[in-house]
């Protein structure tokens, strides 16, 4: 199939994975037209031209208006997976309180933990396709999905499995990690160190048996886990043949070079990095990956993302989207907002939530190539630079995964 004309088609391709980025590095095809078969990009070019090359390709017109068609959009950190809702923390937050003080009463992450420990697997499932469907109607296509909430062996294991079901009734692509180092569970007997040794010794075997993660998260902070207990953590998981993730560095600093140091794929929050930590990412493979919606949830200053870009380091935005601290789950109207606040080029930000995002997931995703998966979201405008203008309120007309052209209103 010959899809388009497209006013203006990017594909994202050629652009490197690390350091700021100018708006006139970007490519732009003119009256573009992509050629799919069997799901796969075959070519990328001018329209007419195509259809001389292609004569015998059913064509289709996307929309009788001006379009623009970019790779669908990656968020490489969500909780999509919970049962209940935190509103009542939400509450507590606008009247005062502070994310560590809701939890050091027993609410904030907890409140998830019981909520989704009632949820049976099915029920689990139900959400996080709903959750899917809504990123699907953003022109999200790729989605890293954290487990975290279970914190016991048993709902560890149906929080991953009920990813892995939802993973095969959708056309989205989820990325599962598991971060059953997101706390230790006020149940728990015994020291942090004793629940991160219960989870190598009792979960993991049964999540490598089955295949349900290749990723593992911890989250580094006061009332989580130490910098000391996250390095033990992360060299035995690495071990074991796991590509690490952390949030580090959202209420302190610290735990951003740690993540680099271990050559983790990513490191995660980092609202509180300071310059001499931004240094080492431009010198890593390790992305730093900024949570706005978690910054809007919560009050406080954005991830310093320029002040990481002109450090060289390879930068992603993503939504964070979880019950508590970021309950929003608009990635286009967060990397907006961070855009405005930051400085950021609109190429800086849509490589944020394009190929640099895929890249912190270690998956081929965020282009439009020749010989890829199609995964093309497609804006009905005639300048791409209006989805951020306008900040999250224009929607995709439409988003092509594989053969197919599938409208999400």
């Amino acid at each position: 199939m010959l899809y388009g004309p497209f006013t203006q088609c990017l594909p994202m391709s050629g652009l490197p994975l690390h350091g700021g980025l100018l708006d006139e590095q970007l490519s732009i095809i003119e009256d573009a037209g992509i050629v799919i078969r069997n799901g796969r990009i075959v070519e990328i070019g001018s329209f007419e031209s195509l259809k001389e090359v292609f004569p015998d390709e059913q064509r289709i017109s996307i929309s009788d208006k001006k379009v623009v068609a970019l790779p669908a959009f990656v968020d490489c950190h969500t909780h999509l997976c919970w049962g209940g809702n935190r509103v009542h923390d939400y509450a507590l937050r606008v009247a005062g309180k502070s994310y560590l003080e809701i939890a050091e009463t027993g609410g904030g992450i907890m409140d998830s933990v019981r909520a989704t420990r009632a949820a049976s697997e099915e029920e689990l499932v139900a959400v996080i396709l709903n959750q899917v469907q809504d990123h699907l109607k953003r022109g999200i296509a790729t989605i890293e999905v954290k487990s975290g909430y279970g914190l016991s062996v048993d709902d560890e294991l149906k929080m991953l499995r009920a990813i892995q079901t939802a993973n095969e009734q959708t056309a989205a692509i989820l990325i599962p990690t598991f971060l059953g180092a997101h706390l230790k569970p006020s149940d728990f007997e015994g020291s942090n160190r004793d629940y991160l040794e219960m989870l190598i010794r009792e979960v993991v075997p049964v999540i490598k048996k089955e295949k349900l993660a290749a990723r593992a998260d911890i989250f580094v902070e006061q009332g989580a886990f130490s910098i000391e207990e996250a390095e033990w953590y992360a060299k035995e998981m690495q071990d074991l043949g796991f590509e690490m993730t952390m949030h580090v560095d959202q209420f302190s600093k610290g735990g951003a070079e740690l993540a680099v140091s271990l050559g983790c794929v990513s490191a995660d929050h980092l609202e509180q990095t300071q310059d001499e930590a931004a240094v080492r990412f431009g010198n890593s493979d390790t992305v730093a990956v900024a949570l706005p919606g978690a910054s809007l949830g919560l009050g406080m200053q954005f991830t310093p993302a320029r002040t990481l870009l002109d450090n060289n380091a390879s930068l992603a935005i993503a939504t964070d989207w979880n019950p508590g601290s970021a309950p929003m789950g608009d990635l286009v109207t967060q990397a907006a907002l961070l855009g405005a606040s930051q400085k950021l080029t609109i190429v800086e930000t849509l490589a944020a939530i394009t190929y640099r995002a895929g890249y912190a997931l270690r998956q081929h995703v965020g282009t439009i190539e020749k010989g890829k998966e199609a995964r093309v979201t497609i804006f009905e405008t005639d300048d791409y630079r209006n989805i951020f203008y306008r900040q999250g309120q224009l929607r995709p007309h439409c988003t092509i995964i594989g053969s197919d052209c599938n409208i999400y209103d």
